[in-house]
C-alpha cells in the first residue's frame, strides 16, 4: 500500500506542501520540519526510476506525466534537495516564517521542472518556482527589496509568457506536449527563403524564455539586481535554483545545440568583468554564477556525452560551492551589517571559521586540485578538446584562468580567481584592519557552512567521485580521468599565474564606491525617461481629445434627450398613416440593399 503512494507521488509535492503547511506549525514543529521536508523528498526522488512515466494523467486531450525521471533528473534533483537542506539549517532560527515557506515552494517547483515528462507540467512548476522565489525577495529586509522584488518578477512573468507561447505554439503544431530534443538555428527560423516557419518560431519562443532564467545577457541583470537584496539566508536559496533549473531543462530540451556554445561563452567573460567592476560582496558572486553558469551552457552546447555530463556535474559541484560562498557573505552580512567590501577588511582574525570555509569555496570555483570544482569543469574544457574545438577549448580556459581580464582589463589579472576568488577574501579578510570584530555566526550557520565544505572536498578524493557525483550520471566517465599528471601540473601551473598576477596587481584593486551600470538601466532608467517623453507628447493631444469627445456626448445627449423625452419626436403619437409610410420606407430600403 505504502508502495503504490510512493510510486505516484511526485517528490515536488513534498516540498510545496512542506512549504505551504510551514507557517501553521508551532515553532519547535516548524524548525524539524524544515529540515525534515528536503530529506523526505530526497527519499522520494531516489524511490523514482529513471525513463518510466509513474502517473499519466488526460488534460484537455493531451497526457501529463508529472513523475517522469529524465536520464539527469537525479543529479539535479538530489542537489536541489541537498541544497534546501543545508539552506533551510543556515537560516534555521533567523528566517521568517514566510521566507522559509517560501523557500520551500521554490525548491519545489525547481525540483517539479526535473520529474516533469510533459512542457505543461513544466510550465507550472517553472511559474511556481517565479512566484516562490519573488516570495523569498520579499521577506527580506535588505533596503529596495520590495522594487527589485517587482522587478525580479515582471521579468521572470516575462520570461513566462515568451515560454509559454512557445510551449502552447509546439503542442497545437505538435499535437502532443511530451518533452522531446529541440534544435534551434537560423535554418529552423526561415526553412524557406525569408518566410518564417511555425515550428522555428516555437522553438525558439522555448529557449528564450529558459535562456532568461538563466541569466544569459542581455536579459541577465535580474540576478545581480535581486539576489544582493535578498537578506542574507535568502541569497543561499536564490543562488541554487533558478539558473540551474534551466541549465537541466537545457540539457534535456536542446542539448547539442550549437548557439548554446557561443552564449555560454559570452556569459562566462561577461560575468568576469562585471565581478571585477563590483564592489558589493553578493553582487560579486551573483556575476559569477552568470560566469559559472556559461560553463554548463557552453558544455549543453558542444552536447557531447562528456561534455552534457560535465555541464551536469559542474551543476552540481556549483551549487555546493555557490550556497557555501553566498553562506559565507551571509554570515558577514548578518555579523557586520555591511556587505560593501570597501567597508569590510581584516576579519579573519574574529571570523576564523568563516575564512576557512570562505577559502574552500574559493578554492572550489578556481577548480584548484583535491576539489570537486577541478572535477567538473575540467571535464568541459576536455569534451572542446576532444571534438576538435579549439578556440572553444582556448577560450574556457581563458574564462577559467582570467586571460581575458588580463586583455582588456589590466596589465596582469588572476580572472576567475581574482574576480570571485582571491579578491573576494582578501578584501573581506585579509586586508588592513577595517576596525570590525565579529564573531562567527550562530552554530547553526556554522554546521552549514561546514557541511558545504566537505561537500565540496569530500567528492574529490581520489575514487570519491565514482561513488558519488559519477555515480549519478547516465553517461559512463571511464574515460574520463581528472588526476592525470598532465591536467594537475597545468591547472596548478594556472593557479600559480594567478596568484602571482594577483599580488603584482594587488596596489591596483582598491575597492571603490561605484556603481557598474548594466542592462537593465535600460528598464530602471531609461525605460522611465520614455515613458516622461512620452506623456509629455500625448499629453496636449490627449487633452484636446478628451475635450472633443465630452462636447460630442454632450451633444449626442441633448439629441436623444430632444427625440425621446415624453414630449419628443419619438415618442409622440403618430397617425396610422405616418406608421404605415414608415414602415414601407424600411421595407423599400431593405429590398434594395438584398437585391444590391
Amino acid at each position: 500500500m505504502i508502495d503504490s503512494i510512493l510510486s505516484v507521488l511526485p517528490p515536488a509535492a513534498i516540498m510545496i506542501a512542506g512549504g505551504l503547511l510551514l507557517p501553521f506549525l508551532n515553532r519547535p514543529l516548524r524548525l524539524a520540519w524544515v529540515l525534515l521536508i528536503p530529506v523526505l523528498t530526497l527519499i522520494q526522488v531516489w524511490h523514482i526510476p529513471k525513463g518510466e512515466a509513474l502517473l499519466t494523467l488526460s488534460v484537455a486531450g493531451f497526457d501529463i506525466n508529472p513523475i517522469y525521471a529524465h536520464p539527469y533528473t537525479h543529479i539535479f534533483a538530489t542537489v536541489f534537495s541537498i541544497a534546501a537542506f543545508v539552506g533551510g539549517l543556515f537560516g534555521l532560527t533567523q528566517s521568517k516564517v514566510s521566507e522559509a515557506a517560501s523557500a520551500l515552494i521554490y525548491a519545489g517547483g525547481a525540483i517539479g521542472v526535473t520529474f516533469s515528462g510533459d512542457f505543461i507540467s513544466l510550465f507550472i512548476y517553472w511559474e511556481i518556482m517565479a512566484v516562490g522565489s519573488t516570495m523569498v525577495i520579499f521577506a527580506s529586509d535588505q533596503g529596495g527589496a520590495m522594487r527589485s522584488g517587482i522587478r525580479y518578477a515582471l521579468v521572470h512573468f516575462l520570461g513566462g509568457v515568451i515560454l509559454m507561447a512557445g510551449i502552447i505554439l509546439h503542442i497545437m503544431l505538435s499535437g502532443d506536449s511530451t518533452i522531446v530534443p529541440l534544435y534551434a538555428d537560423m535554418a529552423i527560423l526561415f526553412p524557406k527563403g525569408y518566410m518564417f516557419d511555425m515550428n522555428g518560431i516555437s522553438v525558439w519562443l522555448i529557449l528564450i524564455g529558459v535562456l532568461i532564467n538563466a541569466a544569459a545577457p542581455p536579459m541577465s541583470a535580474w540576478l545581480p539586481d535581486s539576489y544582493p537584496k535578498a537578506s542574507a539566508f535568502g541569497a543561499v536559496f536564490l543562488s541554487a535554483f533558478t539558473t540551474k533549473t534551466s541549465v537541466f531543462v537545457l540539457i534535456t530540451v536542446f542539448a547539442g545545440t550549437e548557439l548554446l556554445i557561443y552564449v555560454g561563452l559570452f556569459m562566462i567573460f561577461y560575468g568576469i568583468v562585471y565581478a571585477m567592476l563590483e564592489n558589493d560582496m553578493r553582487k560579486i558572486l551573483s556575476y559569477s554564477v552568470i560566469n559559472q553558469v556559461g560553463f554548463m551552457v557552453t558544455g549543453v552546447g558542444i552536447g557531447t556525452e562528456l561534455a552534457l555530463n560535465g555541464a551536469a556535474s559542474h551543476a552540481f559541484v556549483h551549487i555546493i560551492y555557490k550556497s557555501l560562498l553566498f553562506m559565507y557573505a551571509g554570515s558577514i552580512l548578518y555579523m557586520t551589517g555591511k556587505s560593501r567590501c570597501s567597508d569590510l577588511s581584516g576579519l579573519y582574525c574574529s571570523m576564523k571559521l568563516t575564512a576557512i570555509c570562505g577559502t574552500i569555496g574559493v578554492l572550489t570555483v578556481a577548480a584548484f586540485p583535491l576539489t570537486a570544482g577541478f572535477l567538473t569543469k575540467s571535464m568541459i574544457s576536455s569534451a572542446a578538446m576532444y571534438e576538435e574545438l579549439k578556440y572553444v577549448w582556448l577560450l574556457l580556459i581563458a574564462g577559467s584562468v582570467g586571460i581575458y581580464a588580463w586583455l582588456l582589463l589590466i596589465p596582469a589579472a588572476s580572472g576567475v580567481s581574482l574576480s570571485k576568488g582571491t579578491k573576494f577574501p582578501w578584501f573581506r579578510l585579509s586586508r588592513k584592519d577595517s576596525g570590525l570584530s565579529p564573531e562567527d555566526p550562530p552554530l547553526n550557520m556554522k554546521l552549514a557552512m561546514v557541511l558545504l565544505s566537505l561537500l565540496c572536498i569530500i567528492p574529490a578524493i581520489p575514487g570519491m567521485a565514482e561513488l558519488t557525483i559519477y555515480r549519478m550520471l547516465p553517461n559512463p566517465v571511464d574515460g574520463y580521468v581528472a588526476y592525470k599528471a598532465s591536467k594537475v601540473i597545468s591547472q596548478s601551473q594556472l593557479l600559480i599565474y594567478s596568484a602571482i598576477a594577483f599580488l603584482v596587481m594587488l596596489p591596483m584593486l582598491k575597492r571603490t564606491k561605484t556603481i557598474s551600470l548594466d542592462f537593465d538601466w535600460f528598464y530602471r532608467v531609461f525605460a522611465r525617461y520614455f515613458i516622461v517623453v512620452v506623456y509629455t507628447l500625448v499629453k496636449f493631444p490627449a487633452r484636446i481629445s478628451v475635450i472633443v469627445a465630452k462636447k460630442i456626448i454632450k451633444k449626442g445627449v441633448k439629441i436623444v434627450h430632444y427625440t425621446h423625452q415624453p414630449e419628443g419626436l419619438l415618442a409622440r403619437s403618430q397617425p396610422l398613416s405616418v406608421t404605415a409610410s414608415w414602415v414601407l420606407a424600411m421595407l423599400g430600403v431593405y429590398l434594395i440593399v438584398y437585391y444590391l
